[in-house]
């Protein structure tokens, strides 16, 4: 009977651990539905970011994930692409008047850039990069494709005014009926230290000017030893808890000596706010708020900013989002994104903790062969989906063939081949 006993407690035990041991099972298999997935079951660090990091798990649902297209802009002359006329930078896109407005970086001069590297040889005709000697001009549209150019709107101010040598990277305010353009000031050629330059300001009544300079430094570099002590690049505004705030790049981790073409610098993003279009602007004390990125693009999202993070850094090629407007989380990953964009916004200025995103805006390219095989800049337009009004499954397909010819038009340099053929050598012989 003892024996009998025995085995009941035995049998019942091992039935008790092979359900368990199913449940368990059960509970840990990752389910075939994303729907199905406890977001808080134990899962790995990747898995965990797919539910707890991004907006969605999935690339078709994510909001903040898209894809580029890009359209050739009508209505702008280039003389031909020899690289005397150039057109980059753009400003957002505001909507006034009944038409599309916009502002960017034009230099008309009588030979193209000399190069930075050549800067010394620069002179008031000749200009040594692609934004020197150059104004900030603007152009207005009816449908976002073809436009009309309307002429300069910011010149040049008289030495020794910020901005003397060069005007360049604007971006456009609209504050209490007032507006405001925000560009990068040179009061020395480029290239002769680095891309040293400061933020300034002109003001208007109407988009289409007159346009009054400030003739002051409205955002000034920092002090010596800091990130920003060389440049303040790309001040981009918008508006948050009634106040501006400014985006900004910088540069910087580059020799004290001669900062131009060292390939180790960083670009950051930063951050300063002011309660007057004006300023005084105080710089955010968690500056840098972003460690990635070349070009400045950011907009509304909800209740915080979302920015498009292109080129330069670790993070290069994201989608980032700060709720606080402050801190900066990488939301989608994607590729081709625009080259120095600004977007379409049309609730750039709202202020109301609820923004809707954007579809489409202006960049450039600064790598369209001319007449002469020679390079040159000019503007175009780009299309997304990142938008909480639109739903176009296009901008959210993934894994795109590119064709053969793009990847090997990135080849080996000469002194790569050779180091290979070195190498070769040099095991063939052992």
């Amino acid at each position: 009977m003892k024996n009998y006993i025995i085995l009941i407690i035995a049998i019942t035990l091992f039935a008790s651990c092979q359900t368990k041991e199913k449940e368990e099972t059960t509970q840990t298999v990752f389910p075939y539905m994303v729907s199905d997935v406890d977001a808080d079951s134990p899962m790995s660090a990747a898995m965990k970011r797919s539910f707890h990091e991004y907006p969605s798990p999935l690339l078709a649902e994510n909001e903040l994930y898209s894809q580029f297209k890009y359209t050739k802009l009508k209505g702008f002359d280039y003389n031909g692409g020899d690289g005397t006329i150039t057109r980059r930078d753009p400003s957002k896109v505001l909507l006034e008047n009944g038409k599309y407005y916009v502002w960017y970086t034009k230099r008309a001069t009588k030979v193209r850039p000399i190069g930075l590297g050549n800067a010394k040889n620069a002179t008031e005709e000749i200009p040594s990069a692609d934004w020197d000697l150059s104004e900030i001009w603007y152009a207005t549209s009816e449908d976002g494709f073809t436009w009309e150019e309307q002429g300069v709107a910011v010149t040049r101010p008289a030495k020794p005014i910020p901005g003397f040598r060069s005007v360049a990277t604007p971006d456009i305010l609209k504050w209490k009926g007032k507006f405001y353009l925000y560009y990068q000031a040179f009061s020395e050629t480029p290239g002769l230290k680095g891309d040293d330059c400061v933020a300034s300001v002109s003001y208007a009544d109407s988009p289409d000017g007159p346009w009054i300079h400030y003739n002051k430094v409205v955002l000034p570099t920092g002090p010596k030893g800091s990130w920003d002590q060389f440049t303040v690049q790309a001040p981009t505004p918008l508006i948050h808890n009634n106040k501006v705030y400014m985006y900004y790049k910088v540069d910087f981790n580059r020799p004290i000596g001669n900062r131009v073409g060292y390939n180790g610098k960083w670009s950051a993003i930063g951050l300063a706010i002011s309660e007057n279009p004006l300023g005084p602007f105080e710089k955010h004390p968690l500056n840098p708020v972003q460690n990635s990125g070349h070009e400045i693009c950011l907009f509304p999202f909800k209740e915080g900013v979302a920015s498009l993070t292109i080129r330069d850094g670790n993070e290069h090629f994201t989608i980032q989002y700060a709720k606080d407007w402050v801190n900066f989380e990488i939301e989608s990953i994607t590729e081709m994104m625009p080259i120095g964009p600004n977007a379409f916004i049309p609730d750039a200025f709202a202020d109301n903790g609820d923004g809707r995103g954007i579809t489409w805006g202006v960049c450039h390219f600064r790598n369209v062969k001319g007449s002469d095989g020679k390079y040159y800049s000019e503007l175009a337009r780009f299309d997304c989906d990142l938008s909480l009004d639109v739903h176009d499954p296009e901008m959210k397909k993934f894994n795109n063939l590119w064709s053969p010819d793009i990847y090997y038009k990135l080849k080996l340099s000469k002194a790569q081949r050779e180091r290979i053929q070195k190498e070769n050598r040099e095991r063939i012989i052992e």
